[in-house]
């Protein structure tokens, strides 16, 4: 078989990235970045793929399974632009820094001085001789959403778009008292540490794994049509993480309270990306579930269009090869690998890249 004889059929694109590692944050030294650095990643990129392609893709083993250079790519995606903090004012509220806004986009809120008011001080590490915060008057967190909700509101989809009216709580750190709570979609735009649950459902038969991946909705605001977690959701407001799990577990895959209350939790991952205005610092807490062999996963609120059940050592390849899965999936799947033994301390890069999934701010 060619090892072109089965690439995705519309506007695929086989392309030859220079690889890198970022050296200052995983505590590279500059000889070992270089080794890596001296080999290409092959990674295949498209818009839109099928699962013929996904497993083919799946099959080629276009990489030896000890390569972990393309899971640092992986890593790399959903840290972008680290050097470029140094153009977000701190958020502070109550005395402490709850999130960033770039001084670009900042320029919009100082037209709010009732809500939004940027006191000159450099205590807080600023660039720019002041920091965010709120108006003196707004004391209640009910108030507080209340007001930026509106502005946000009165923007329509001009500043931040794909509105979703759902609220995220802000917090100093996860299990702090809500300080306030703020649209979903605006979270990365005042740099607000968002929080989320992903679930890795796997089967094992015959002494292999595999997994249950999603295809989401050609439909999605974001990431339309990538593949995804069997389950995956945001962190809303006043439910716990468990109950937040078993809810998107019947949503998402049609999986009973019976089943999904058995899933683990595993640990979290976190991630720190600059992204122009928006500076997306999330932490996803991981849960693993095993299934039963005979169960069928069916989507109930629409989001995802059909689901796949693939060796786990495929989809390694498929995270390796590829950016058909959302990025950030791609981590938790990693962490994934780590902890089931698919990945071992005998592969070069192998601490690295352990820590190289915590590298937000995990709080």
């Amino acid at each position: 078989m060619g090892s072109h004889c089965c690439l995705p059929r519309a506007s695929l694109l086989l392309a030859s990235i220079p690889y890198s590692i970022p050296t200052r944050r995983l505590g590279f030294s500059y000889s070992a970045a270089r080794r890596y650095a001296a080999s290409s990643s092959h990674t295949i990129r498209t818009t839109e793929f099928t699962w013929d392609d996904v497993l083919c893709v799946s099959g080629a083993r276009t990489h030896r399974s000890s390569d972990l250079r393309g899971f640092f790519e992986k890593v790399s995606i959903c840290n972008r632009n680290s050097d470029m903090v140094c153009e977000f004012i701190p958020f502070v509220i109550e005395g402490r820094i709850v999130g960033y806004v770039h001084n670009g986009f900042a320029h919009h809120l100082r037209r709010y001085n009732d809500v939004f008011i940027f006191p000159k001080d450099n205590s807080y590490g600023t660039n720019f001789g002041c920091y965010l915060t709120l108006h003196p008057a707004l004391k209640a967190p009910e108030d507080r959403t209340e007001a930026i909700g509106n502005i946000i509101k009165s923007w329509g989809e001009e500043l931040i778009p794909g509105i979703r009216n759902e609220l995220y709580p802000v917090m100093s750190s996860f299990g702090k008292p809500e300080i306030f709570s703020l649209e979903r979609a605006a979270a990365p735009y005042f740099g607000i540490k968002a929080y989320g649950v992903h679930m890795n459902g796997y089967v094992e038969k015959d002494g292999i794994k595999y997994l249950w991946v999603g295809k989401r909705s050609k439909e999605k605001q974001t990431y339309p049509g990538k593949l995804d977690h069997l389950v995956a959701g945001g962190q809303p407001r006043g439910i716990p993480c468990g109950e937040n799990l078993v809810k998107e577990c019947e949503e998402e895959a049609g999986i009973p309270r019976s089943i999904s209350s058995k899933a683990t939790a595993a640990g979290a991952i976190s991630y720190s990306d600059i992204d122009g205005h928006r500076f997306k610092r999330d932490v996803l807490f991981c849960y693993d579930l095993k299934l039963p062999e005979d169960f069928i996963p069916f989507n109930e609120d629409g989001e995802v269009e059909s689901f796949k059940l693939i060796p786990v050592t495929q989809v390694a390849d498929i995270i390796r090869n590829t950016d058909f899965f959302k990025p950030n999936c791609g981590l938790v799947i990693i962490d994934f690998l780590f902890r089931h033994g698919y990945i071992n301390p005998e592969e070069l890069g192998y601490l690295d890249l352990l820590q190289s999934l915590r590298q937000g701010d995990c709080s």
